[in-house]
């Protein structure tokens, strides 16, 4: 079915956006080749073993990107919120099988663009260099970050932390999938809260 108008509208400007050279006739050609998809929660965008080959940008909903252990336990890595555009930043995960998935954290809305056709037309653009930049400069902070918190922070203080930086978080992610985030079971955030006053004991 095609998007609604309004639907069509808001993804070819969320792609001008960010790649503000393009000619109109250009980003509206680029912008018909995506898929609008409505996900359910739960619903998989990546499964670990796949080839990571789209771009997704998110026009509703909550992502959350994960990895599953040996015995099966979840480890949730990050959550992407409405207008977040992510895509496979290196070779090797544009090559090789993913070892993580991608999961609607939420009922979502995600418009699935092929990396190719991105690529193909922003390749020489400044904004898609600079775009690519600003990602792995932000995968580079995050992993050293939360190398430094998990090494050097209580429980308590990795959560301080997430509510501070990540306040739209708290209301909008089930505990369990926060606790995950921050290495810590449901139960002992729920304990965790309680003792710094945010729930009832």
């Amino acid at each position: 079915m095609p998007a609604a108008p309004d639907a069509a509208a808001a993804w070819r400007r969320a792609l001008s956006r960010r790649f503000p050279e393009l000619a109109p006739a250009t980003l509206a050609a680029l912008a018909v080749q995506a898929r609008r998809e409505p996900l359910d929660a739960h619903a998989p965008l990546l499964a670990a073993g796949d080839v990571w080959q789209h771009a997704f940008w998110v026009e509703r909903g909550m992502l959350r990107l994960f990895y599953i252990d040996s015995e099966g336990r979840e480890s949730n890595k990050n959550f992407h919120a409405e207008d977040a555009f992510i895509w496979p930043v290196t070779e090797t995960m544009r090559r090789e099988p993913a070892a993580f998935f991608i999961a609607a954290l939420t009922p979502a809305t995600v418009w699935r663009l092929p990396h190719a056709a991105l690529q193909a037309v922003v390749d020489a653009l400044p904004s898609w260099t600079a775009l690519q930049l600003h990602a792995l400069a932000g995968l580079l902070d995050d992993k050293m970050r939360r190398e430094r918190v998990f090494l050097q922070c209580t429980a308590r203080q990795r959560y301080e932390a997430l509510l501070r930086e990540r306040p739209e978080w708290s209301g909008r992610i089930p505990l369990r999938h926060l606790a995950s985030y921050l290495g810590m079971t449901d139960v002992s955030l729920s304990r965790l809260r309680a003792e710094m006053g945010l729930i009832e004991g």
